[in-house]
Formats: C-alpha cells, sequence, structure tokens
C-alpha cells in the first residue's frame, strides 16, 4: 500500500506538448471574417475578376439566383454584392427581360458619389472647391495641351456654341449645363481616366452649390473667357490657357460661390436665411454690382 502511494506521488503531472517553433508570425495577415460583411467578400472576388480580365467590358453576368447558388450565399447577400460593385462604377444593373449585371468599361460613380456625400455632410466650403477647381483645372489644361486632338478641339467648340445659344435664348439652366460640360469636355482631352474622374467629382459638387445658390439675372465673363481658353489651346500655350482659366474661376468664386457660404447643403437660396459666417471667407472677398450678378460655372 504504501509503495502504491510512492508511485502514486512520483507520477509527474502531465503538461501538454509545446509546439515547434514556427518562423512564421502567429496571425500571418489573418483577419477574423465578419459573417455580416460576406457581400463585401463576394463583391472582392467579382472585382478582382473583372481586374484580372476572366470578366471583360460589356460581360453579362449570370443571374443572381445562378450567382447565389455558385457563390454558396444567399439572394439577399449576393443581390448587396452587385449593388456595393454598382455604386463603385464596375457594373451596371438593368431591368427587365434583358437586363441582368453588366461589366463596365470604367465608371467614375465612385469617385463622384464619395465627393457629393462630403458636401452633403458640409465638409467641403467654396473656398476648398474653388482651391481643388484651380489646382486640377492647370493641371487638365497643361496635360491637354499636350495630347487633345482636333476632335477634342471640335467637341469644346461645340459646347462653347451649345452654351452661347442658351444664353441668347435666357436658358439658365441648359447655359450652366454646358458650362460645367465644358470642364468635363477638356478633362477627357487629357485622356487620363484618374483626371477626368476626379473633375467629374468636382463638377458634381459645382453642381450641388449651383443648385443651392439658384439662378443669376446675368452672366458676362465666362462665354468670352471660354473663346479665349479655346485659342490658347489651339496653340498650345498652356500657361496663357492656366491664366485664363484660373482668372475666369477667381471671378466666379467673387461673384457666385460666396453666396453659398453658411447655406445649409441642397437647400435653394430663396428657402433658407443664410447666417452669418463664424469668421471672414478665407478666400478672395465678395465683389460688389454687377459682379455679384455674375454667373458661370
Amino acid at each position: 500500500m504504501a509503495a502504491m502511494k510512492a508511485s502514486r506521488t512520483s507520477i509527474a503531472p502531465i503538461v501538454p506538448a509545446t509546439l515547434p517553433a514556427s518562423s512564421v508570425p502567429p496571425d500571418f495577415g489573418i483577419e477574423p471574417i465578419n459573417p455580416q460583411r460576406i457581400y463585401q467578400e463576394v463583391a472582392n472576388q467579382l472585382r478582382r475578376s473583372i481586374s484580372e480580365g476572366k470578366l471583360k467590358p460589356g460581360d453579362k453576368l449570370p443571374p443572381e439566383r445562378n450567382l447565389a447558388q455558385m457563390f454558396g450565399v444567399s439572394r439577399n447577400t449576393m443581390r448587396e454584392a452587385l449593388r456595393a460593385l454598382e455604386l463603385s462604377g464596375l457594373l451596371e444593373l438593368k431591368l427587365g427581360s434583358a437586363g441582368g449585371a453588366f461589366v463596365l468599361p470604367g465608371s467614375s460613380n465612385a469617385v463622384v458619389n464619395g465627393m457629393r456625400d462630403l458636401y452633403f455632410l458640409g465638409a467641403i466650403t467654396p473656398e476648398h472647391l474653388t482651391e481643388a477647381r484651380i489646382s486640377v483645372s492647370a493641371a487638365v489644361i497643361r496635360m491637354a495641351c499636350e495630347r487633345l486632338t482636333e476632335e477634342d478641339l471640335a467637341a469644346l467648340e461645340r459646347n462653347i456654341a451649345l452654351a452661347a445659344e442658351s444664353d441668347r435664348a435666357g436658358n439658365f439652366e441648359e447655359r450652366t449645363r454646358h458650362h460645367q460640360a465644358f470642364h468635363v469636355l477638356l478633362a477627357k482631352a487629357t485622356h487620363n481616366p484618374i483626371l477626368l474622374a476626379t473633375t467629374e467629382g468636382i463638377m458634381e459638387i459645382t453642381r450641388q452649390f449651383v443648385k443651392a445658390i439658384g439662378p443669376t439675372e446675368d452672366q458676362t465673363y465666362t462665354l468670352p473667357s471660354r473663346r479665349r481658353l479655346l485659342g490658347y489651346l489651339r496653340q498650345r500655350d498652356a500657361e496663357k490657357a492656366v491664366k485664363e482659366m484660373t482668372s475666369a474661376l477667381t471671378k466666379l468664386h467673387r461673384g457666385y460661390m460666396v453666396k453659398a457660404q453658411g447655406l445649409p447643403p441642397g437647400v435653394p437660396a430663396s428657402t433658407a436665411s443664410a447666417p452669418a459666417p463664424a469668421r471672414p471667407p478665407r478666400g478672395p472677398r465678395p465683389a460688389t454690382g454687377r459682379a455679384r450678378a455674375r454667373s458661370g460655372a
């Protein structure tokens, strides 16, 4: 009996075996999967297939039901993934018998939507907009002067003619639309998709400001400025073209954009009283007289 007790007490406690040391970091980049974000995993796989060329522009994806079965997810999850890719500008979702999910050749929807959200959050002031427009326009003009084609110049010339027609007809909305489209056409002339997407995002913010401020009665400097700018572009004189655009945008800020100071995003000026800013604006001071009534985009 004593021998049994001795043998029991002499047995060492059982300790789990120590795993061999590994040169790989313990987590090696693994992140826990959030089951509520499965649609993002699905979207990422489709995004990779597009970037790798397995899905090409114009391709129609299988029906939603089939895709859900292929990925092993619910149709609701599949629908969320497709909508996320639509917002990113990678897919177009069409309704009807000939509808479905189609791969797009490229879109700036994500940039435009993001900038629009910043505007409605109140994170963008008229000064921010003017600074960005002047800086981006300078880069666009310099590159366009090197790359624009006769077709690009013809499109810009046609835009100016349409804006002039709308101005003579007193159609503010059409005139403004053509003025804003001019900047996008100019960005297209760079043949650089990043500059084009950035310009489209900036013009979306401009549209929101114009919508909030409302129409003005007169416009005198934009069309002459555009004609001079087109002449400089034809001459490939980037510095004079940049100077012309900067001057026009500065006048626009002084005579128009400062009216948006303190105005709630998206609210027409006629239905909201703009509170006085807490401090003077950092940009150019507002002009007086007729200059305040001028408008352009």
